[in-house]
């Protein structure tokens, strides 16, 4: 069944966070499956589970629970957001293959563009090596007791929920922010975790463009 896209713009985080809840209470076996791709106002969004520690200096950025899961993390301008909507079940995964599978679309992504991407296998998202982004080199073995972000940056955060065997939330991947509000936190719920979009890694390409292939790949590794 193909994957339906919807390209909403720049919209407020609670909004979009509403309408994903309610199509997914309201969806049944034979609903389509759904991809909605955003840009959101500047927010930081806390996991379910999510401790207000982590929330160092919010200002004058809004802090919003949700019901996905993970810690706290930042949208703004110039983030690439993607949100599917997906029934597990008839897919015919589980859950961690269906958070493999949005980490591999980011990494065929990144690649796109020269970056190489890495996963960390107890932190989900996708991270790059700060002194060399475009070392194709796979990431070291890190010895018990040492820190596994060190010399490391973050350019993907991920956090679904599921209900009833149908996930939503989804993925961001930084472009082009301003990336000071996630001095503001502990990104994910790690001290001291750096994060980096593509420009401050030296690639200059429009939110758009990614946008569009980060799509393509979704609806790819998504469609049953």
């Amino acid at each position: 069944m193909q994957m339906q896209m919807q390209w909403l713009g720049r919209q407020p985080y609670d909004g979009i966070e509403a309408r994903m809840r309610a199509f997914t209470e309201a969806r049944g076996p034979e609903t389509p499956d759904e991809l909605w791709m955003v840009e959101h106002d500047p927010v930081f969004t806390q996991g379910v589970g999510g401790r207000a520690e982590h929330v160092l200096m919010p200002g004058d950025i809004p802090v919003v629970r949700t019901q996905r899961g993970g810690q706290v993390t930042f949208h703004g301008p110039g983030q690439v957001v993607a949100y599917p909507l997906v029934d597990l079940r008839r897919l015919g995964v589980f859950v961690k293959e269906y958070v493999f599978r949005l980490e591999a679309a980011v990494l065929q992504v990144l690649e796109a563009y020269e970056v190489t991407g890495h996963r960390i296998r107890t932190a989900p998202g996708i991270y790059v090596r700060l002194d060399d982004p475009f070392d194709h080199a796979p990431l070291s073995t890190v010895e018990p007791g040492l820190d596994p972000f060190a010399g490391l940056g973050k350019i993907a955060a991920l956090g679904v929920k599921v209900s009833r065997h149908c996930a939503y939330h989804g993925l961001a991947v930084n472009v082009a922010m301003d990336l000071e509000p996630f001095g503001r936190i502990n990104p994910c719920g790690y001290a001291g975790l750096r994060t980096v979009d593509l420009r401050s890694l030296g690639v200059q390409v429009e939110p758009a463009d990614v946008a569009l292939r980060l799509a393509q790949r979704l609806q790819t590794l998504l469609t049953a």
